[in-house]
């Protein structure tokens, strides 16, 4: 079955040499001044806007604008560079204006670079395409996937092995089917739904492009640190524009070539090829605190206890949403917060200390769900992907995110939600079994998604760049595993440079590392290349938990699956 209408089909043209298009294009300066209070909340950064083709190969479709943050050096200038914290869909001006984030960067470049960050094509309220919605209102999207797993996750227990779970699963994928190809055609018909063929990463690197034009001048070297999605950025522009490449840094890093020429399903089925091995982490380390700093841990406990205290909770949520369906948590929604909280092991101790207690209370019936467990996926303050907090009126969910990855996707004629489906029965059983079975996630969308970015990179992925760029990764990321950053470093050839942080979250920037920081700083200040496969420690006076550290929990991390 073919689910695209007659007129979105002549979107859907890959490029597969697009470096020959020039970037050029757009105002020739940037204007700065103070920013809109709405989307940056640190009164010393600069803000302005520069207008860009929609379509860098038809000016006649119009133009795009950028809004554009930027942190001043704080030692002499060498130069820009731009920073997108990834996604895809995070706010560029919301992230830089984060006093960690902040930091973080300027630390890393050594001082000596302006920070320029931007809301790229489908972000935020200034950029122009601004968010993606496609409903009016939380409550229209309520109303339109009552009474399926998108408001409610997948439940399953046992690693997918009971067929009570297999069969109800398989059971909803006609219906979200309907309704993924119901939202498609809403997406296309809304308000954002013209901009949708122009939002993707081939135009992101060309906006970067532009912007570098811009500020530091045509022939300047670009400078570029990218997190998590944000790599995807860092990989296509080392590639569409190897000659400009100056100092490069892509950090938490997603397969880009995967990205661009597999099914975007098989793609997050190999992000959580370590997730499983970073929940370990979690629980060793409430293990070894105790419960004096950890109220799941009872006295003498090891993480296998723990983790059967987890499991317990899991089982009760699901149980109890399998009997009644609108049950405050389900063991689904369980499933997603406990994954969100992994990225940052900054937030593990509040989390056992307050999350988990709310959840055991909420599924023992014993506490309202008004000031439920939602508020942990929804408002924690992770150190490397935050979530939005955006002035903008319409409170239904955003659709940027699938926007960028479905645009950027390969065709997907005849994919269906059953085949989906069964891969996530089995990337539950084989890759993660704790969180194979994430729902919702983009990927999945995308096969029903109506349009695809009107430029689309496809390689080739080893050009030669004018310098080295490094490849950074936590040994435990539980989204963007080691094995990727590994394996894109192959990849992008001898010029890619692989360094590893030995410790947990998503990105180097989860855990404080001197040896990394300086390591960055040396790199984009004077040029100093590490040495292939350095590996970095975490800070040893770093605690996760009160009285345990990164090494610690590392010397105990149980061998065996959970």
């Amino acid at each position: 079955m073919v689910y695209y209408n007659r007129y979105t089909l002549s979107l859907l043209l890959a490029c597969t040499a697009c470096q020959a298009a020039p970037s050029h294009h757009g105002d020739t300066q940037i204007v700065w001044g103070a920013c809109d209070p709405s989307a940056v909340t640190d009164a010393s950064l600069s803000c302005g806007f520069l207008d860009v083709p929609l379509d860098y190969h038809k000016p006649s479709a119009g133009k795009a604008r950028l809004a554009i943050v930027k942190a001043n050096a704080t030692g002499e200038r060498q130069g820009s560079v731009f920073f997108n914290p990834g996604g895809p869909g995070l706010s560029g001006l919301s992230e830089l204006s984060t006093p960690v984030i902040k930091e973080f960067l300027l630390n890393a470049t050594g001082g000596v670079y302006d920070i320029i960050s931007w809301d790229p094509r489908g972000v935020g309220n200034l950029t122009v395409p601004g968010e993606i919605f496609c409903f009016d209102s939380a409550v229209e999207h309520a109303a339109f996937f009552n009474g399926t797993i998108e408001l409610t996750g997948i439940e399953e227990t046992g690693n997918f092995t009971d067929p009570a779970d297999v069969n109800a699963l398989l059971a909803q994928a006609p219906i979200m089917q309907k309704k993924y190809e119901e939202l498609g055609q809403k997406c296309l018909s809304s308000p954002s739904g013209k901009y949708l063929k122009y939002i993707g990463t081939a135009a992101t690197v060309r906006d970067i492009v532009s912007m570098a034009n811009a500020i530091d001048g045509p022939d300047a070297p670009i400078n570029y640190y990218g997190i998590s999605g944000g790599t995807i950025i860092g990989s296509y522009f080392v590639n569409m524009f190897p000659e400009r490449v100056g100092k490069v840094v892509i950090d938490g890093v997603v397969n880009p070539v995967t990205w661009a020429t597999q099914k975007p399903s098989i793609l997050w089925s190999q992000q959580l090829l370590s997730s499983d091995t970073v929940y370990k982490g979690l629980i060793t380390g409430c293990a070894l605190t105790g419960p004096a700093g950890c109220p799941a841990a009872s006295e003498g406990d090891g993480p296998l206890d723990i983790d059967a205290k987890f499991q317990a909770l899991l089982t009760a949520a699901h149980d109890a949403a399998v009997a009644n369906s609108s049950v405050l948590i389900s063991s689904g929604i369980l499933r997603v917060v406990l994954l969100n909280e992994l990225y940052g092991p900054v937030l593990w101790d509040s989390f056992m200390k307050e999350g988990w207690t709310q959840a055991v209370e909420i599924v023992k019936g014993e506490a309202p769900a008004n000031d439920s467990l939602a508020k942990w996926s929804e408002t924690s303050v992770r150190p490397n992907s935050r979530l939005l907090k955006r002035i903008i009126p319409n409170d239904s969910p955003p659709y940027s995110t699938h926007a960028i990855q479905c645009g950027d996707a390969i065709d997907l004629y005849g994919v269906t939600m059953e085949e989906q489906f069964k891969g996530i029965i089995d990337t539950t059983r084989n890759i993660s079994h704790m969180f194979g079975s994430y729902w919702p996630s983009q990927a999945y969308l995308c096969a029903f998604w109506p349009v695809r970015a009107v430029e689309r990179y496809k390689g080739p992925w080893n050009k030669k760049f004018a310098n080295k760029i490094i490849v950074a990764s936590n040994v435990y990321d539980p989204v963007t595993p080691l094995a990727s950053a590994e394996e894109t470093a192959r990849e992008l050839g001898e010029d890619a440079v692989l360094v590893r942080q030995n410790g947990f979250g998503h990105a180097t920037i989860a855990e404080p590392s001197a040896c990394t920081i300086n390591l960055l700083a040396a790199y984009f200040a004077n040029g100093t290349v590490p040495a292939k496969n350095t590996l970095c420690e975490v800070d040893a006076d770093y605690e996760i938990f009160s009285g345990v550290t990164t090494a610690d929990i590392l010397a105990h991390l149980p061998s065996v699956d959970v």
